[in-house]
């Protein structure tokens, strides 16, 4: 309720939690590792990402209907820990099913993450003050994901094993499991029937739904597939080592990063429909040059351009569908989580694309994507 007090006991342990929902952008730069120590094609390479995004159109809604029953902070709770667990298997056995297998793993923890932290962070703060924090958090998020190839980087050269990441990953997950636990904060209850698959579909017949979640869809698959191809395509296109075109990809999330937190602060002036033609156009700049670039220089310039772009794409579209259907803002809400699975289907078609005709095509379909929601 408006007036209520900050707890910085519920509060802090909280913003922890969304950087442990960052980690599944590791994703990325995990994607290239994995490539190379078991000689794999590019295709098969890509069902990784698909293992992590396919988890949200599957358990949105199911773990939403849930909730209601076992309450946010316990759902929270065990999708960190499903989170945590996965970032172990690699320690048992390393081979390629187990890092799918592990990544299924991260997939599922993550998806049961997003669900409930955002009402639990609505019953922690004032409800005044409630955007100003959705916007914190998702540059917190930001940051979690601009520190993962850092890690993974340094970690690779200073140990030589690349997989010490998940080591980091894995125990801060379950300390934030554990600091939870013993964390009680007052829920609020549902006010009304939780959306379902049969109400959200139905919206699909609305043309504005259709085509926003269709862009939310195209987005999330550009901005992971850009993510995990980008050292690949780096290494190949540039002659980089892998380690060095890893790191590349903090640009992106540095880009990322400041984005976001621009963008809560203009979208207190600027409309958000005029954002996102501003914004998307500069995404559609960047991509065409980093396709285009004639050296690395440039290449992280345009890399830089790409991720400030498609920064705030996905809230941007999630609010203007939301503002346009406010009585429908639960079955929308599921619709457009769903939509995430687009992170499932864009890097295998990309990864497809590699193999039949070269690195440099596949980055073509990112472009389309963006073309798309311009």
């Amino acid at each position: 309720m408006a007036g209520k007090s900050i707890k910085l006991n519920h509060l802090i342990p909280l913003m922890v939690a969304y950087v442990v929902m960052g980690f599944v952008d590791i994703v990325g730069v995990s994607t290239g590792f994995i490539q190379r120590d078991f000689n794999i094609s590019a295709d098969l390479a890509q069902l990784i990402p698909a293992m992590v995004f396919l988890w949200f159109f599957l358990l949105s809604v199911p773990v939403g209907i849930l909730q209601d029953k076992l309450g946010k902070r316990k759902m929270l709770n065990i999708g960190m820990f499903i989170s945590g667990l996965g970032m172990i298997l690699p320690f048992i056995h390393y081979s390629f099913p187990v890092m799918l297998l592990a990544f299924i793993f991260l997939g599922i923890g993550n998806t049961i993450v997003q669900v409930p932290i955002n009402p639990l962070l609505h019953d922690i703060v004032p409800r005044e003050k409630y955007s100003s924090f959705m916007s914190f958090t998702q540059f917190l998020k930001a940051i979690s994901s601009l520190m993962g190839p850092v890690i993974t980087t340094f970690v690779a050269i200073k140990f030589n094993n690349w997989k010490l990441v998940f080591a980091i990953y894995s125990m801060v997950s379950f300390i934030t499991v554990i600091w939870m636990y013993f964390t009680q904060i007052e829920e609020s209850k549902p006010e009304c029937e939780a959306a379902s698959f049969k109400s959200s579909v139905k919206l699909l017949k609305n043309r504005f739904v259709f085509f926003l979640v269709l862009g939310i869809f195209l987005s999330v698959g550009a901005e992971v597939g850009i993510n995990s191809n980008l050292a690949n395509y780096l290494k190949n296109i540039f002659q980089l080592s892998l380690e060095d075109a890893s790191l590349n990809i903090s640009i992106y999330y540095a880009a990322l990063m400041i984005g976001r937190f621009a963008g809560a602060i203009l979208l207190n002036w600027v409309i958000p429909r005029k954002f996102l033609l501003y914004t998307v156009i500069l995404a559609f700049v960047g991509i065409l040059i980093l396709v285009f670039s004639p050296t690395l220089t440039v290449a992280k310039i345009a890399i830089f351009m790409t991720g400030l772009g498609s920064a705030n794409l996905f809230p941007i579209m999630f609010t203007i569908n939301i503002n346009k259907n406010p009585g429908r803002a639960n079955e929308l809400s599921g619709l457009m989580i769903m939509s995430v699975v687009g992170g499932a289907v864009i890097p295998p078609l990309m990864g497809i694309a590699t193999v039949n005709f070269g690195i440099w095509y596949s980055m073509l379909i990112p472009v389309f994507c963006i073309v798309y929601i311009l």
